[in-house]
């Protein structure tokens, strides 16, 4: 390595403890976004630093990933600079994610330059650059010094879009010469915190006119025609800015801003940030209003989380940098109440009707009544270590392994806490009053607000009096489904041999066909199984995940010949027979069962009174 500086003389594992001191200086981080064709990010940075060892950090513990899945696979090229000299850098020897150099004596900063070789396709990871549509995540495109709190870290970070893109975010715009544009000086923390997406078909739209404060929809597609929006379609989403006032009654952001990609080619996402959320839904999510419904609750979750999440997050996901580990233990509160106000409030705006909502509902208790076998031995709480376990990888055995159950197996013990406080206060409270009082505190700020679950408890306590600690510990700890809130609420789940408008849509979207609670197994059009329930009679007759569905009974297989089969099989002792392949292969499978399609279905309970829909009602 001739004429590049002297190696530094690193320790394993040498990365410098966090002090709470502002950094010296500020960095300045430019990010060329312009090759869509190879889909690189081209970053240069110039980095404040005093003569001696200085350890650069590339994010790991990625905020609402809950994990540490920083792309440190796609960091390439690094080449370090310092007063004209090329300096040495040395990669920790047990912390990948950390970069040592030595600066030389008279540098007062470092010139760092590397590219982020984005994905090529969804097997590498999420696409996040296409012909049309850009999506700048900040922690894949920089790095920051060790040592310090992010928030303790000034940026003047910029970015060169692709000719004519416009582009909507939560950073401020300082000013824009061309294609680049320069924004205002933010802490490391914020900025990573404010992504952007940009656009060759652009539409940025005011969803609180002359509000207290601004509310933006910054609409990227993949073509021109999926930005028109009827004025209907705008209404709702109006509504649900309106709806969210009303639950919590106070505002944790001076803007906000979706970011919402209507696109087959980006890949998807739902990302939550506390003035901003990375969206994504199909291009006829606005032209093709009522055929696309399922789903339309995900603005509804990800706004949600500017205060439950972002504002107010467990203690221990509140740490100072993006490369302290993150404990999840709290998530059942983070994303499960989350995933409940989601589906309440989306009927409460009108994204889904009443009856689509208890259909969803109807959906996810049947998950926690038949489909987690899983129960018997794992817990919801056990479940706030799959983002670290899992990571969102496909499972043999989801059904008995479980993944990430605090979203809904979350949402239905809050739930059960809603109707709860209506039967003990004679339906005086409920948890919108739990909402306003836990995350509709100090309106306008948006600092981070951590709390613990004594927090959680004690808050309930002040709504209304009961032994709340032992009540949530018995269900997040606990081995059985949570029915209860459904139940109280007035409405029972039940089973019958019609699909309900959610699986049918469900169905249509996956492109297979749902037997989970009948037969034990979902299959693709292709003939692809994807999961078997545990124990199930498909489960018992030896059907696995990974083999291919060739005939039903000596058919052809189709969705209607296999509900066919299961209908014609109910009451009798014939097996259903079926033709399958594993690896190379074949053999007929006996299926014994002989109780006919089921499906979830939500039916009133007429002795009891009806807080579901009182909950669902708009406010």
């Amino acid at each position: 390595m001739a004429g590049f500086g002297a190696s530094a003389a690193f320790a394993a594992d040498d990365v410098p403890p966090i002090q709470d001191t502002p950094y010296a200086g500020t960095l300045k981080l430019d990010v060329d976004a312009t090759d869509l064709d190879r889909r690189i990010f081209r970053v240069k940075e110039t980095i404040p630093a005093q003569p001696g060892k200085l350890t650069l950090l590339f994010p790991e513990w990625i905020p609402g990933h809950h994990s540490p899945t920083g792309p440190i696979d796609q960091f390439a090229g690094l080449i370090v600079h310092a007063n004209g000299q090329r300096l040495e850098w040395k990669r920790d020897q047990y912390n990948v994610y950390a970069f040592h150099i030595d600066v030389p004596a008279g540098a007062s900063s470092v010139e760092v330059e590397f590219q982020t070789l984005t994905p090529q396709s969804p097997r590498q990871g999420r696409v996040v650059m296409t012909p049309e549509i850009v999506n700048v995540q900040w922690n894949q495109v920089a790095l920051y010094p060790a040592g310090y709190r992010a928030d303790q870290v000034k940026v003047d970070a910029s970015v060169k879009l692709p000719a004519g893109f416009q582009y909507g975010s939560a950073l401020e715009e300082a000013s824009k010469s061309g294609d680049t544009v320069t924004f205002k000086t933010i802490d490391f923390d914020d900025l990573v915190d404010s992504p952007i997406f940009a656009g060759k078909y652009f539409k940025r739209v005011d969803l609180d006119p002359n509000g207290r404060s601004p509310v933006h929809l910054n609409i990227v597609a993949d073509d021109a025609k999926s930005l028109e929006i009827k004025p209907e379609a705008l209404q709702i989403h109006r509504n649900l800015v309106k709806q969210m006032d009303k639950l919590y009654g106070a505002r944790h952001y001076n803007h906000y801003d979706f970011l919402l990609a209507l696109s087959e080619n980006l890949g998807g996402i739902g990302l939550e940030h506390h003035r901003s959320s990375e969206n994504s839904a199909s291009p006829g999510y606005f032209t093709e209003w009522e055929k696309n419904w399922l789903g339309r609750d995900l603005l509804a979750h990800e706004y949600n989380h500017s205060w439950d999440g972002k504002y107010r997050r467990g203690a221990d996901l509140a740490t100072p940098s993006f490369n302290v580990p993150m404990g999840d233990s709290l998530l059942w509160v983070y994303e499960g109440q989350t995933q409940f106000w989601g589906n309440v409030v989306a009927a409460r705006s009108g994204l889904v009707s009443q009856d689509q909502a208890r259909d969803l509902l109807a959906f996810v208790a049947a998950t926690y009544d038949k489909g987690r076998p899983g129960l018997s031995w794992r817990n919801i709480q056990d479940t706030t270590n799959d983002p670290t376990i899992a990571q969102r990888r496909p499972l043999s055995y989801r059904n008995y392994q479980m993944s990430e159950d605090y979203y809904s197996g979350g949402q239905m013990i809050w739930l059960d806490v809603d109707t709860k406080l209506r039967e003990l206060s004679k339906n005086k409270r409920n948890l919108d009053d739990f909402a306003k009082a836990f995350f509709g505190v100090k309106d306008g700020d948006w600092k981070v607000n951590p709390y613990t679950f004594e927090d959680v408890a004690n808050t309930l306590n002040g709504i209304q009096p009961y032994d709340w600690a032992t009540y949530l510990r018995d269900r997040v700890d606990g081995h059985k489904g949570d029915l209860e809130g459904i139940e109280r609420g007035g409405w029972k789940l039940v089973y019958t041999d019609k699909p309900s408008d959610a699986v049918k849509a469900v169905e249509a979207r996956r492109h297979y066909t749902d037997l989970t609670y009948s037969v034990g197994f979902g299959v693709s059009a292709k003939g692809d199984i994807s999961d078997v329930r545990w124990d199930s009679a498909a489960f018992n007759a030896g059907l696995a995940p990974g083999m291919t569905v060739i005939a039903v009974n000596g058919k052809s297989l189709d969705g209607d010949a296999l509900k066919d089969a299961v209908t014609a099989a109910k009451g009798t002792s014939a097996p259903i027979e079926l033709l399958v392949k594993n690896f190379d292969q074949y053999k007929t499978i006996k299926i014994d069962y002989h109780e006919g399609l089921k499906y979830p279905h939500l039916e009133r309970d007429k002795s009891k009174p009806d807080w579901l829909s009182e909950l669902y009602k708009t406010k």
